[in-house]
């Protein structure tokens, strides 16, 4: 199976690459591509996954296979990351992909899904499910190839100026918010904005928007939102998990020799699964200091989330009627959600609510 297929490569390559002789490398070409990101060099999360990836690339190949890495707005801006590519102005890049809603709402799929999937069940869907099948289809319409490109895990809600008691107070709030979670909230009187990374900490600042989400607490308190707005809440229920990607040209791709295509997916899951890890190790610290700094936690109510949840189910039936593409892969996508979902109620979800409420 293709998923399988997938995984074989990588693996192989992983180590094919490892054992080559100088002798075979002296064969292979040496390139040197450029990947444009959509996040600044200020977030070492975000910008520092594809510097490790160019690392991993570069060690598997000997030093003949070289990407350098551009901020966002150093070639392109943030939010043309998915068009530099398709249009080959630069081979590959680094990217969030529901940021191009507007090209084609079933592009959440490959990042975030409002009550969707976490980070774990995400991975599975993607490798051991029809994810990475699904998006591979839809990405092929854009001459692109897409990879595994990191994940944040569970992010937080975002900072607010005032409380948020109940559906009531959202109307009207200017929210600078990602992708499909926009269309959501809209429907409760939000009015969404999609703002770079760079952007959000002005436009707070300003009164541009009234609050704004980004991903977690050692983002956040690396672009300085608790300055400007105390209320932190939480969950951020349209990104229980939330993937990245790397997007290659195609035409980019199909030129690569077998072994630089298998050592380009080994780096891509290196990179994949270090990002999650450095945020669940840099996430803990950071909540604590910006609580020290005067930052006041708070839960999204059960009102609230109900109400955001009857929008989420809106918004996805709406979308499902007037695009096919968003409708085959949210059928997918949902059956295999519902599916996790009762087994890790059973099993994570039934240890974590005791025993995380415990210190060992």
């Amino acid at each position: 199976m293709q998923r399988r297929s997938f995984l074989k490569k990588a693996t192989i390559g992983a180590g094919a690459a490892a054992l080559a002789t100088p002798a075979l490398a002296q064969n292979l070409p040496t390139l040197n591509w450029r990947l444009v990101s959509s996040f600044p060099k200020s977030l070492d999360t975000l910008f520092g996954t594809p510097e490790v990836f160019a690392s991993a690339l570069r060690k598997a190949t000997d030093g003949k296979f070289n990407v350098k890495v551009f901020a966002a707005g150093e070639v392109v801006p943030a939010l043309q990351v998915l068009d530099a590519v398709q249009n080959g102005t630069v081979e590959c890049g680094h990217t969030a992909s529901y940021y191009y809603l507007g090209k084609n709402s079933a592009f959440i799929f490959d990042t975030a899904a409002p009550f969707g999937m976490t980070a774990r069940q995400q991975a599975a869907w993607m490798l051991h499910g029809n994810g990475m099948k699904l998006m591979r289809e839809l990405y092929a319409s854009y001459n692109i190839v897409n990879f595994l490109g990191g994940q944040t895990g569970t992010q937080m809600g975002g900072w607010f100026r005032k409380e948020i008691k109940s559906p009531e107070d959202l109307k009207g709030l200017k929210f600078r918010i990602a992708g499909f979670a926009g269309q959501v909230l809209a429907k409760l009187g939000v009015v969404p904005q999609q703002l770079p990374a760079g952007e959000i900490y002005s436009a707070l600042e300003k009164g541009t928007i009234d609050a704004a989400e980004f991903v977690g607490p050692y983002d956040d308190e690396k672009l300085g939102l608790a300055k400007v707005a105390k209320n932190y809440y939480y969950p951020a229920f349209w990104e229980g998990a939330a993937g990245l990607s790397f997007l290659v040209n195609k035409k980019q791709w199909d030129s690569l020799p077998p072994s630089y295509q298998a050592a380009w997916e080994a780096a891509c899951f290196e990179a994949h699964t270090d990002m999650c890890a450095k945020y669940d190790a840099l996430n803990p610290p950071a909540l604590q200091r910006l609580l020290q700094n005067g930052a006041v936690l708070r839960k999204f109510n059960t009102t609230i989330l109900d109400a955001c949840f009857k929008a989420s189910q809106e918004t996805y039936a709406e979308e499902s009627a007037k695009n096919p593409q968003f409708k085959k892969i949210f059928e997918d996508y949902r059956a295999f959600r519902n599916m996790e979902a009762q087994w890790f109620n059973v099993a994570e979800q039934a240890f974590s609510q005791y025993s995380f409420n415990k210190k060992l």
